[in-house]
């Protein structure tokens, strides 16, 4: 099975360009929900996420949708205090594992974190303390990109997030590997210009596909919904609510309505 959706929901500026204008920001996640039935949630990358909080989320969503998270960066970047805070999300999520809303857990790590032994100490004491829990990393940096890799991964039962990002040298191309029960696809747009020199962080992610990049992804994404027993896909391309159309052309495509259709 495919999910589709978008890597947040909290955003101002799609008021207008997908939330109706008056929409109170208490009912963003219900008019989200309407549509789409997962959503990657982006703050519990800033800070620690709390039970009580994940519950109150998965209690304005119907049955059915799910929620991934970005592991927080005292994890995957500061890399302080990693095993309290694998412990502290552990609990956090059970609510969304005892009601059947957890999609996956991502491990998201930055362009720095190359392969070797203190990365695979990070990444198996991630897998010991997450015990039974759907984890994926997300490397930036193409050393990753190697059979042994995939094969450590697969051994500790973590997903490898496949990447749809600017084809700028050191970093991952569009490859489709499954490595766990769980596949995992992140859109971040193209915009090569504004990828490492920006003033504003969203300026990376200011960026509308065309049909011929989508279409090209649909038989990757096939090939990974037949290896794996769920795949999840998020558009990060944020800026103006540029990610809604890029999950909602590639539901439409998926579905097989056709490409670009009329909305």
């Amino acid at each position: 099975m495919i999910r589709v959706g978008t890597s947040g929901f909290h955003y101002e500026d799609w008021v207008g360009p997908f939330y109706p204008e008056g929409t109170p920001q208490s009912r963003w996640l219900e008019h989200y929900a309407e549509e789409f039935d997962t959503c990657e949630l982006n703050y519990t990358f800033y800070r620690l996420p709390e039970a009580g909080q994940l519950a109150r989320l998965a209690e304005r969503v119907p049955a059915g949708f799910t929620f991934s998270l970005k592991a927080y960066r005292g994890i995957t970047h500061e890399r302080a205090d990693v095993d309290e805070s694998l412990r502290r999300t552990g609990e956090a999520v059970a609510p969304l594992v005892a009601g059947g809303k957890l999609g996956a857990l991502l491990l998201q790590f930055p362009h720095s974190f190359t392969p070797g032994r203190s990365a695979a100490d990070l990444l198996r004491r991630s897998r010991e303390r997450l015990p039974g829990l759907p984890l994926v990393a997300e490397f930036r940096h193409r050393a990753w990109l190697r059979e042994e890799a995939f094969d450590f991964l697969r051994d500790l039962d973590l997903g490898f997030c496949c990447v749809d990002e600017p084809p700028l040298p050191g970093l991952m191309p569009p490859v489709a590997v499954a490595t766990a029960s769980v596949a995992y696809v992140r859109f971040h747009g193209r915009n090569a210009a504004k990828w490492w020199k920006h003033e504003q962080a969203w300026e990376r992610y200011d960026y509308t596909y065309t049909e011929a990049e989508l279409t090209g992804w649909l038989p990757k994404l096939a090939a990974l919904d037949g290896q794996a027993e769920g795949t999840y896909v998020y558009c990060n391309n944020h800026w103006q609510g540029q990610a809604v159309d890029t999950a909602r052309q590639l539901k439409l495509m998926l579905s097989g309505a056709g490409p670009f259709e009329a909305l």
